[in-house]
């Protein structure tokens, strides 16, 4: 007697027949057609651009009107395109052309989006990089702004030297004088500071 649990369970597969083992790959009858992508996308926008000139237009129009004369008024041996079945040739034809017309429109469309949408992302880094630069740029001039207020200006190392030179010549004039003249150097050397802290 067959076990009950061994009919439930089913067939046991193998390891390789699993959902989540890709199939193997079926052979081709004929072989895949890759043509170059750049090329091929090259010849479609060019053909997209004649398309959308007034040249094609006019070589349509003469095209179409040659062919309705001489299926017209040709003789009846001569012609190949029957003007009582409504110049079904011609339709065809037609019709032909725009079948082919629309996906090399569609391809040539799908070139230039891609092209735009690089472009828009070299846009997009370029202007990151600008904002970058100019952040970087934007610090370093304010560290150099807080860097120069502690720097001595022009005018207070003047001020400076020409308070040592004033000094120096009373010293050498009045020796005697040295020790009296404490305080007026000490004014001076206060009006100094100020003065720094003025230039800062």
């Amino acid at each position: 007697m067959a076990d009950p649990k061994s009919k439930a369970k089913g067939p046991v597969k193998s390891p390789g027949e699993g959902l989540d083992t890709p199939r193997e790959a079926r052979a081709r009858l004929l072989p895949r057609l890759s043509p170059n992508p750049d090329a091929f996308g090259s010849m479609t926008e060019n053909f997209a651009r004649f398309m959308g000139t007034p040249q094609f237009l006019l070589y349509m129009t003469v095209f179409c009107i040659f062919w309705l004369i001489w299926n017209s008024l040709a003789p009846e041996s001569w012609r190949f395109d029957s003007a009582a079945l409504g110049f079904t040739l011609l339709t065809l034809m037609l019709s032909l052309q725009a079948s082919y017309a629309a996906p090399l429109l569609l391809l040539a469309q799908n070139r230039q989006d891609d092209r735009d949408r690089v472009s828009l992302q070299q846009d997009r880094q370029r202007a990151e990089r600008n904002l970058s630069d100019t952040e970087y740029l934007t610090r370093e001039l304010a560290s150099l702004r807080i860097a120069l207020r502690d720097v001595a200006t022009r005018d207070f190392v003047r001020s400076e030297l020409r308070s040592v030179l004033e000094e120096v010549i009373e010293a050498r004039d009045n020796p005697e004088q040295e020790n009296v003249g404490s305080p007026e150097r000490t004014a001076r050397s206060e009006q100094a500071h100020r003065n720094r802290q003025r230039d800062s």
